[in-house]
């Protein structure tokens, strides 16, 4: 699937890209996701796009600095997703 696959919430099965970011949203204050992967490098807009679309994830705030930036947090479904995923929001690896 790729990053731009829609799906149907708990149904659709996310990328990796996608799950990654979905994941780093579990350990954030109201569920922020975030706008950079962990090398300092904006996260791919069809990657968040996917994550809307499929209802994991939902705008927050408009940046009014950085009006391009996509400001969200995770969904409920976002949330189941990414919980049982088994992958760990500190270092995106599965669990041993």
């Amino acid at each position: 699937m790729s990053d731009d696959a829609v799906g149907h919430g708990d149904s659709a099965r996310p990328t990796r890209a996608q799950l990654d970011y979905l994941v780093r949203g579990l350990d954030q204050p109201g569920g922020k996701l975030p706008l950079f992967d962990r090398e300092g490098r904006p996260i791919n807009h069809q990657t968040i796009r996917a994550c809307i679309a499929n209802g994991w994830a939902e705008p927050w705030y408009a940046n009014p600095i950085k009006p391009d930036w996509l400001v969200c947090r995770l969904t409920e479904a976002g949330r189941r997703l990414a919980a049982r995923s088994g992958v760990r929001p500190a270092d995106g690896r599965g669990h041993d």
